[in-house]
């Protein structure tokens, strides 16, 4: 189970258009034959979860197919309940109801179990939690609950998790429409020309190193990825920015701003744990050290989450304010930039 996984394939989609000729047949005994290694019960299931549309629309286990009917299936492509062992680890709930759980995430703390993840991630912890909170719960049922997205470990913020199959379907929907409204803040090095702008570029794995992403402008490798920025602070020779996204690529931000020559202050990943602006002074070397040290990742922080409830329809948006780590770095370059500014006026 790969750990670098983007929202749109925490469900794959697979489309199957009906034959001209098709017979009238139960739309369970269908997908049995035509979805290699499924039984009747997964799909039942996946049915009752609304996972599976006929001309976008959610039908029963009975519904007899026409011909020329578009069947459009989702399938998640995260762990088994197998997998998945409740661990008591503390975490921040910003929202919760029947249908879902909006957390906010601690830095350093992995989504979800993945090769190299076996436990100690924010699923473990829900699930422990929803453990706790419904001691009978049944333990199929417990692991129903559902990501439909996910942050990178090193970056801090909001997240929401569905408490039913039905309401993972509805969010997991929003997410693969781009429907779902996310701003992030980040740090990133260097003056930024413009006031605001659009970053479009495809991204996809790295060719040499299998770890890390790149930018592909000529979108001949990855998937299309939009991100929308404006500047929220300038420090001379680092930039706070707003990051809007349209779509959910894996380190969409820290590539998209990588690839126009404003690596994420401190990404170790993508070449922002180096001096990449400044000067040669050894006192703005140690200042840079500090500032890594206070805040010893990527300096990026999911900010806001708005989606539509799956349950009421009503519009949901959530705020969070910038962690610790992040506001003491960014508090630092304001007094620097402020010290330079002043220094400037008295020449």
């Amino acid at each position: 189970m790969n750990n670098e996984i983007d929202e749109e394939e925490l469900f794959e989609r697979e489309t199957i258009i009906c034959a001209r000729k098709q017979e009238p047949l139960r739309i369970d005994k269908f997908l049995m034959n035509r979805i290699e290694g499924a039984t009747r019960n997964k799909i039942q299931q996946a049915i009752e979860a609304g996972r599976v549309t006929v001309n976008d629309q959610p039908i029963k286990s009975n519904y007899k197919i026409r011909p020329e009917d578009k069947i459009i299936i989702y399938q998640t492509t995260l762990p088994d309940s197998n997998e998945i062992v409740p661990e008591h680890i503390p975490f921040t709930i910003v929202y919760e109801d029947e249908w879902l759980i909006v957390i906010n995430k601690e830095p350093g703390m992995v989504v979800h179990p993945g090769s190299g993840n076996p436990g100690g991630t924010l699923v473990n912890a829900v699930a422990y939690y929803l453990q706790q909170q419904n001691p009978g719960i049944d333990e199929a049922l417990l692991q129903r609950f559902g990501l439909v997205h996910r942050i990178d470990k090193n970056t801090s913020g909001l997240l929401v998790l569905a408490k039913t199959p039905e309401a993972m379907t509805h969010l997991a929907k929003q997410f693969f429409d781009h429907t779902v409204f996310r701003r992030y803040v980040a740090l990133v090095w260097g003056d930024i020309q413009e006031e605001e702008g659009t970053i479009i570029a495809h991204v996809g794995r790295h060719q040499r190193f299998r770890k890390m992403f790149a930018a592909y402008p000529e979108g001949d490798h990855g998937k299309d990825a939009i991100t929308h920025f404006k500047v929220l602070e300038r420090f001379y020779y680092v930039t706070l920015v707003e990051c809007r996204l349209e779509t959910g690529r894996t380190h969409q931000i820290r590539v998209h701003m990588k690839h126009i020559g404003h690596p994420l202050f401190n990404d170790e990943t993508y070449g922002g744990d180096k001096i990449v602006k400044g000067t040669l002074f050894t006192k703005y070397k140690q200042f840079v050290e500090n500032c890594f040290a206070l805040c010893p990742r990527q300096a990026l922080h999911a900010r806001e989450l708005g989606f539509v409830h799956p349950a009421t329809g009503e519009k949901m948006n959530f705020k969070s304010e910038l962690p610790v780590d992040m506001k003491s770095v960014v508090e630092k370059w304001r007094g620097y930039a402020k010290s330079i500014s002043q220094k400037n006026t008295l020449h």
